[in-house]
């Protein structure tokens, strides 16, 4: 398989440093270029097409959200964004899914967590950083239940979904990646992506935050 291209954007040079020599150190990872800001990520970007692009949130000028918003909306670019950043705030996580990033994860994420976290990304899938995404959840289904009087979950078990799929959605919910669901289960990769693509098509879902909504609304957890 040939190499994940990374492009880094900080306006921190240490910090870019340091990810870059955490990424190095994995022969898969390649960081083809840098940037400091929003404008100058756009630049780079469009120069070195890579696969991702780890980008910071909070920078001058256009900053990490518009700069994705950019990348994601030119014909030309393929790449997926990584946002990283230092703060545990569940507006950055809501902004960043909906400037069109992949994935979500802090800056202080194990070695091991970043350089997974690259290669889900260039594979096609999402990833949240599980510490915001239950809290994001949990508040949004607390919003729901306030707004509709409601004091306990729904408990709606969808029968169109078979056993290992249900348990394929609970281990979602409780923040797990497809590699550690696999673990889990004892199973391959390929066939918790299978299950994971089942279980978004017939509950008629986009992705796997509104999987992680479903099971919280539905008390499969929680």
């Amino acid at each position: 398989m040939s190499d994940i291209r990374i492009v880094l954007v900080d306006d921190h040079s240490l910090m870019r440093q340091g990810i870059r020599t955490i990424l190095s150190a994995h022969t898969d990872l390649d960081v083809v270029g840098e940037a400091s800001s929003g404008e100058e990520a756009l630049e780079i970007v469009r120069l070195t097409r890579p696969d991702v692009v780890c980008m910071d949130v909070e920078m001058p000028g256009i900053g990490g959200l518009e700069a994705t918003r950019q990348l994601v909306s030119h014909p030309a670019i393929t790449a997926h964004i990584l946002m990283l950043t230092t703060f545990e705030r569940e507006d950055y996580l809501l902004a960043a899914l909906e400037a069109g990033a992949s994935g979500f994860l802090l800056k202080n994420a194990r070695p091991e967590q970043l350089a997974d976290g690259v290669r889900a990304i260039a594979a096609g899938e999402a990833l949240l950083a599980p510490e915001l995404t239950r809290a994001v959840i949990e508040r949004a289904v607390a919003r729901d239940r306030a707004q509709s009087n409601q004091t306990s979950p729904l408990r709606v078990i969808p029968e169109h979904l078979t056993e290992r799929e249900l348990e394929v959605l609970r281990l979602m919910a409780e923040g797990l990646s497809n590699d550690e669901i696999a673990q889990k289960l004892v199973v391959g990769r390929a066939t918790v992506k299978t299950h994971v693509s089942n279980v978004l098509m017939k509950l008629e879902l986009r992705d796997r935050v509104q999987a992680v909504a479903f099971a919280y609304r539905s008390g499969l957890v929680g």
